[in-house]
């Protein structure tokens, strides 16, 4: 199996109330997007659209996820929130219904509440059959590695559900121009992200936790030696973790939407190819994920199909054929 692990939708009535509220518009202050231009819009609002093209690409399973940076909604008060994130998880789970053999469905969550979230992870996998849950890096500026959301953690390690960490964006407008909040401002929001999770002493609490990091985990793997120098010198900063920073890597998981190839074999050679799953971030994103998989250097025809998508069916127990799902 090949599995595409980043892959975005949209649910059109909640990307009408939030458009202007996101970072891809500003936050209001640039014109609503033409997405008729390129067919975007339709690729995240058809399910057939999305399956025509994995079946060009030769891509077996996408794991969906809602586009956030277009439809996030965690602006909005809690019980707006809470009905945005319903409505997006019923829609994803609408079109795993459609095409069960192909989908697999991931959830959001109004993480402001932390009870309401709990209750809607719980409907998720009770009632639409989820496995995966899509996390932003922050809540209300505190980065997932905030002791107040242990709660939340807790329940996805128990749960046994694996998450997916996707920025919804950067709201300094500083990166609005030149569109930095795409090209830096993410990947400096998955390193922000990562380090409170490892310094945080989340992962050390919880080490059987399955995280997948979009966009290759953002600037943080490829600085790991600061870090562990870091701590080398001010042991202070290493009060909730027993290991060097950069040991924790190795119990996450990372796409390769990454744009080069050398970057991603570095990745590969860091954390392991059972650690990397392909990730396109269809349809804005890498337009010929397999053959960017193929041009990474020196990795074995092993390492290929772990990264393709053995890791990937590892991770999401589908280790058996696609239809028994």
């Amino acid at each position: 199996m090949i599995i595409d692990f980043h892959v975005h939708v949209i649910e059109p009535h909640v990307f009408e109330i939030t458009r202007d509220k996101n970072v891809f518009t500003g936050f209001g202050t640039r014109p609503v997007p033409a997405f008729g231009r390129g067919d975007v819009m339709r690729q995240m609002t058809i399910p057939a659209v999305q399956v025509e093209r994995m079946d060009k690409d030769g891509i077996d399973i996408s794991v969906l996820s809602a586009s956030t940076v277009l439809q996030g909604s965690s602006w909005a008060d809690p019980a707006l929130d809470l009905d945005l994130c319903r409505r997006t998880n019923d829609y994803i789970a609408d079109w795993v219904r459609q095409f069960p053999e192909r989908f697999l469905g991931s959830f959001v969550l109004p993480l402001q509440d932390l009870d309401a979230s709990l209750a809607e992870m719980e409907r998720c996998i009770r009632d639409l059959n989820m496995k995966v849950v899509e996390l932003p890096v922050h809540v209300k500026r505190r980065y997932l590695g905030d002791p107040s959301l242990r709660p939340i953690w807790r329940a996805i390690a128990e749960k046994s559900v694996v998450a997916f960490i996707h920025p919804e964006g950067v709201d300094d407008l500083w990166f609005q121009e030149y569109r930095l909040w795409n090209s830096i401002g993410q990947p400096i929001e998955e390193a922000k992200c990562l380090a409170s999770m490892i310094y945080e002493g989340l992962l050390e609490e919880l080490p059987n936790l399955k995280i997948v990091m979009a966009h290759g985990g953002g600037m943080l793997p490829h600085n790991m030696g600061r870090l562990d120098r870091n701590v080398a010198h001010m042991p202070d900063t290493a009060r909730n973790i027993s290991r060097k920073p950069s040991d924790y890597l190795k119990s996450l998981y990372f796409d390769t939407c990454l744009y080069d190839p050398t970057i991603a074999e570095n990745l590969v050679r860091s954390v392991g190819a059972d650690r990397v799953v392909l990730g396109s971030d269809y349809p804005v994103g890498e337009m010929d994920p397999i053959g960017f998989v193929n041009s990474i250097a020196n990795l074995t025809s092993e390492e290929l199909l772990r990264v393709k998508g053995g890791a990937a069916a590892a991770l999401l127990g589908l280790d058996r054929p696609a239809t028994a799902v």
